[in-house]
Protein backbone atom coordinates (compact mmCIF):
# COMPACT_ATOMS: atom_id res chain seq x y z
CA UNK A 1 0.00 0.00 0.00
CA UNK A 2 1.23 3.76 -0.13
CA UNK A 3 -0.21 6.57 0.78
CA UNK A 4 -0.21 9.91 -0.78
CA UNK A 5 -1.11 13.53 1.01
CA UNK A 6 -1.41 16.83 -1.35
CA UNK A 7 -0.84 19.97 0.36
CA UNK A 8 -0.42 23.78 -1.04
CA UNK A 9 -3.21 24.65 -2.65
CA UNK A 10 -5.35 28.12 -2.27
CA UNK A 11 -6.11 30.95 -4.03
CA UNK A 12 -4.17 33.00 -6.30
CA UNK A 13 -4.40 35.61 -8.64
CA UNK A 14 -4.11 34.88 -12.50
CA UNK A 15 -0.13 35.04 -13.51
CA UNK A 16 0.80 34.24 -10.33
CA UNK A 17 2.07 30.57 -8.90
CA UNK A 18 1.70 28.07 -6.33
CA UNK A 19 3.41 24.71 -5.38
CA UNK A 20 1.61 21.65 -4.75
CA UNK A 21 3.45 19.35 -2.48
CA UNK A 22 2.43 15.60 -2.44
CA UNK A 23 3.97 13.42 0.44
CA UNK A 24 4.45 9.16 -0.32
CA UNK A 25 4.54 6.92 2.57
CA UNK A 26 4.42 3.22 2.42
CA UNK A 27 5.92 0.97 0.24
CA UNK A 28 7.29 3.71 -2.41
CA UNK A 29 9.95 1.79 -3.56
CA UNK A 30 7.51 -0.24 -5.46
CA UNK A 31 6.06 3.10 -7.32
CA UNK A 32 6.91 2.61 -10.90
CA UNK A 33 5.60 6.64 -11.76
CA UNK A 34 3.76 9.58 -9.92
CA UNK A 35 1.86 12.12 -11.35
CA UNK A 36 -0.40 15.07 -11.42
CA UNK A 37 -4.61 14.99 -12.43
CA UNK A 38 -6.99 17.96 -11.99
CA UNK A 39 -10.78 17.72 -12.63
CA UNK A 40 -12.83 20.85 -12.88
CA UNK A 41 -16.21 21.36 -11.72
CA UNK A 42 -18.76 19.59 -14.35
CA UNK A 43 -15.16 18.32 -16.39
CA UNK A 44 -13.48 14.66 -16.56
CA UNK A 45 -10.54 14.32 -14.70
CA UNK A 46 -7.44 15.22 -17.00
CA UNK A 47 -3.83 14.52 -16.73
CA UNK A 48 -1.20 17.49 -16.03
CA UNK A 49 1.85 15.52 -15.37
CA UNK A 50 3.80 12.47 -14.32
CA UNK A 51 7.69 11.85 -13.76
CA UNK A 52 9.15 8.45 -13.44
CA UNK A 53 9.88 7.74 -9.83
CA UNK A 54 13.65 6.37 -10.78
CA UNK A 55 14.88 8.01 -13.82
CA UNK A 56 12.83 11.47 -13.21
CA UNK A 57 11.62 11.54 -17.22
CA UNK A 58 8.50 13.84 -16.77
CA UNK A 59 5.42 14.34 -19.60
CA UNK A 60 3.15 17.24 -19.65
CA UNK A 61 -0.31 18.19 -20.89
CA UNK A 62 0.21 20.69 -23.85
CA UNK A 63 -1.74 22.65 -21.65
CA UNK A 64 0.74 23.16 -18.52
CA UNK A 65 4.08 22.93 -20.72
CA UNK A 66 6.67 25.47 -20.14
CA UNK A 67 4.26 27.34 -17.00
CA UNK A 68 4.39 23.72 -14.56
CA UNK A 69 6.80 21.89 -13.71
CA UNK A 70 6.72 18.18 -11.63
CA UNK A 71 9.40 17.24 -9.71
CA UNK A 72 10.39 14.81 -6.83
CA UNK A 73 12.87 14.66 -4.50
CA UNK A 74 16.11 13.11 -3.72
CA UNK A 75 14.80 10.65 -1.06
CA UNK A 76 11.42 9.68 -4.14
CA UNK A 77 9.16 10.40 -1.27
CA UNK A 78 7.33 13.88 -2.18
CA UNK A 79 6.11 15.08 -5.62
CA UNK A 80 5.87 18.48 -6.13
CA UNK A 81 4.14 20.29 -8.86
CA UNK A 82 5.74 23.88 -9.32
CA UNK A 83 3.03 26.35 -11.12
CA UNK A 84 3.63 29.59 -12.39
CA UNK A 85 2.23 31.90 -14.58
CA UNK A 86 -1.49 30.57 -13.22
CA UNK A 87 -4.66 31.15 -15.46
CA UNK A 88 -8.28 30.94 -14.23
CA UNK A 89 -9.11 27.91 -16.22
CA UNK A 90 -6.51 25.88 -14.06
CA UNK A 91 -8.56 26.34 -11.42
CA UNK A 92 -9.22 23.05 -10.23
CA UNK A 93 -9.10 20.15 -7.55
CA UNK A 94 -5.62 18.88 -7.75
CA UNK A 95 -5.06 14.86 -6.98
CA UNK A 96 -1.21 12.97 -7.08
CA UNK A 97 -1.55 9.53 -8.28
CA UNK A 98 1.50 6.59 -7.96
CA UNK A 99 1.39 3.69 -10.36
CA UNK A 100 3.21 0.70 -10.29
CA UNK A 101 2.90 -0.65 -13.94
CA UNK A 102 5.66 -0.28 -15.94
CA UNK A 103 3.76 -0.08 -18.98
CA UNK A 104 0.85 1.77 -20.96
CA UNK A 105 0.40 5.52 -20.72
CA UNK A 106 1.32 8.05 -17.81
CA UNK A 107 -1.54 10.13 -19.08
CA UNK A 108 -4.25 7.74 -18.42
CA UNK A 109 -5.88 8.09 -15.08
CA UNK A 110 -7.16 4.22 -14.79
CA UNK A 111 -4.02 2.83 -15.07
CA UNK A 112 -2.94 4.75 -11.29
CA UNK A 113 -3.40 2.55 -8.17
CA UNK A 114 -3.31 4.82 -5.75
CA UNK A 115 -4.32 8.68 -4.97
CA UNK A 116 -4.04 11.28 -2.67
CA UNK A 117 -7.63 13.20 -1.45
CA UNK A 118 -7.19 16.42 -3.56
CA UNK A 119 -6.26 20.32 -3.19
CA UNK A 120 -8.03 22.82 -4.15
CA UNK A 121 -6.79 25.65 -6.37
CA UNK A 122 -8.25 28.31 -7.45
CA UNK A 123 -6.93 31.57 -9.72
CA UNK A 124 -9.05 34.34 -10.12
CA UNK A 125 -9.16 36.62 -13.30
Amino acid sequence: QVQLVESGGGLVQAGGSLRLSCAASGRTFTIHAMGWFRQAPGKEREFVAAITWIGGSTYYADSVEGRFTISRDNTKTTLYLQMNSLKPEDTAVYYCAARMRRTGSLSISDEYDYWGQGTQVTVSS
